[in-house]
């Protein structure tokens, strides 16, 4: 079968599931690219978890959309001790789980100590905090407290991975649990998971402790949420444009004008946090295991040309780790960064040896350079292992690509059978980004560069510790410093939020937690 027949009759069968699906009355469905591998939060650390997960369950604190000020959530007040290691929550009394159990302090303890037990293996784990201990006082008191300061403890509370869960869901669904199940307290419970398919979520009746963020803070104003994967963008345009999906913030780049010219769609965008793709480099294995060499890779590729032709301007092309308006960015960087220069990369490559062959490609020691890139399926990393491929042809390095679909690309992600890995990530700030990443303790993923570096880990702690901003900038700058200069990564380009929606539904407003545009979909109904 052709691929283009193969995608005639996907969108066939999108149709007609989606047709089907619009005679559930307040119906909406989602289009999206890409699955996650489970739904569990400290476990889940793709978008696609994080998007279904805050509207299955709810956090301590919440985010507003200006992606700084910290909102109730569970939690309806809370103090903080003068050294900072003490965090006290008083939580509201009426939330209950989809099941009808209400929800107490200790439903809290058990889910942020769950997250923070290494049997867990949780790769966000630092995202908790050096935590000391965290108690329930009583059942609508929290106290957790930390053996040294966390500037930013309540930003990462807000966060998917701090969702609140049931221990007894957990208990009963055993390794199942995230996979065949998830009993929440959020605006929407769990139907059914399809991998690879669909997930859907219902109304959760009784919930009426949303986010004061929303002028509607329960419940939902739909009664269905349909979560359905389809790879292909431009299906997943059609969808939108035809009414098969009422809203999805997966629009491929070429169609983003189609859908600010149609009268029955609608666009909104959001650049209150970042969202940055890049390639990074698995620095201990032999192909890759030359500086010179991975500078060279990254002068190869043109950012440019990829923002240009691949994404028609609507991207910004990324030279930095993370976009130069970000909390703590190092200014003395953006006059060192490495900027797309073939003729210098092949210059660097030739000075260190690498040799061409008559085939065109170099090789070290006799041995071709053809590292293997890991990504996802489906057109985002198609297209850009392709472009990135044919620019370092230019230099004479032959990538090789292997695609894997989300279910199963994290695991493979977390091994070490790779050379590169192809990676998006959202952030507010350079120690949301580089304590993820970089640290020794989050090697093999998410610190799939198996960069292990004391200098760096003691950089993020006194980053993460600092009580002045002054001193945490000048930390995460010099970690900034340490990574460009080493190339651990090709940064690819900065993607703005934005997202398409039917124009019979009231005004959206995009939502950037982890990139998760709806956010916890309080604010979607029909107006016509």
């Amino acid at each position: 079968m052709s691929m283009r027949r193969t995608w005639s009759v996907m969108g066939f069968a999108l149709g007609a599931a989606l047709s089907a699906s619009a005679a559930f009355a307040q119906s909406i469905t989602v289009v999206r690219e890409v699955d996650s591998d489970r739904y569990d939060p400290p476990r889940s650390t793709a978008r696609g978890a994080s998007e279904v997960l805050f509207m299955l369950g709810d956090t301590l604190v919440s985010l507003d959309y200006d992606m700084q000020t910290i909102k109730p959530g569970l939690a309806e007040s809370w103090t903080q001790s003068p050294d900072g290691l003490t965090y006290v929550f008083n939580l509201r009394r009426d939330v209950k789980f989809c099941d009808g159990k209400p929800m107490t302090a200790a439903d809290v303890v058990y889910s942020i100590k769950r997250w923070i037990d290494p049997e867990t293996k949780s790769p966000v784990r630092w995202r908790a905090g050096k935590v000391a201990d965290v108690v329930a006082k009583d059942d609508y008191t929290v106290e957790y407290k930390l053996t040294a300061p966390f500037s930013e403890l309540l930003y990462q509370l807000t966060q998917s991975f701090a969702v609140v869960i049931d221990k007894e869901d957990v208990a009963k669904l055993g390794a199942d649990f995230g996979v065949k199940g998830f009993n929440g307290t959020g605006p929407f419970c769990w139907v059914e998971w399809k991998p690879r398919d669909e997930m859907r979520l219902k109304r959760h009746d009784a919930y009426k402790w949303g986010p004061p963020i929303y002028d509607n803070r329960g419940p939902a104003q739909v009664q269905e949420v349909i979560w359905k994967i389809v790879p292909e963008e431009n299906t997943r345009l059609a969808a939108l444009m035809t009414g098969q999906s009422q809203v999805t913030q997966y629009i491929p780049q070429s169609g983003l004008r189609v859908v600010r010219a149609n009268p029955n769609t609608k666009l909104v965008e959001s650049r209150e946090a970042f969202w940055t793709y890049f390639i990074g480099f698995k620095i201990d294995k032999t192909e890759v295991n030359d500086e010179r060499l991975r500078k060279a890779m990254v002068m190869a590729v043109d950012q440019g040309a990829i923002a240009k032709n691949l994404y028609f301007g609507e991207v910004e092309p990324a030279y930095s780790y993370i976009s130069q308006q970000a909390l703590d960015w190092n200014k003395k960087l953006d006059t060192a960064l490495i900027k797309t220069d073939v003729a210098a990369a092949n210059k660097l490559l030739d000075e260190a040896g690498f040799a061409r062959g008559a085939d065109g490609f170099r090789t070290r020691n006799g041995k071709k350079i053809e590292p293997t890139l890991y990504s996802f399926t489906g057109s985002i990393w198609q297209k850009l292992a392709e472009a990135v491929q044919g620019d370092l042809r230019k230099v004479g390095i032959d990538m090789k690509v292997q695609l894997f679909d989300a279910t199963v690309a994290w695991g493979k992600m977390a091994t070490q059978e790779f050379d590169m890995f192809g990676m998006s990530y959202p952030y507010i700030s350079a120690g949301d980004a580089l304590n993820l990443y970089f640290r020794s303790a989050n090697v093999p993923t998410p610190n799939r560069m198996n960069w292990k570096d004391a200098k760096t880990d003691a950089l993020l702690d006194k980053g993460m510790t600092a009580v002045k901003d002054q001193d945490r900038a000048e930390a995460y700058g010099e970690v900034l410093e340490q990574v460009h200069k080493a190339a651990l990564w090709i940064p690819l380009y900065h993607e703005p939020m934005k997202i398409g929606y039917s124009a019979k539904l009231a005004p959206i407003k995009a939502h950037n937690i982890y990139g998760c545009g709806l956010y916890k979909g309080l604010d979607i109904k029909f107006v016509k």
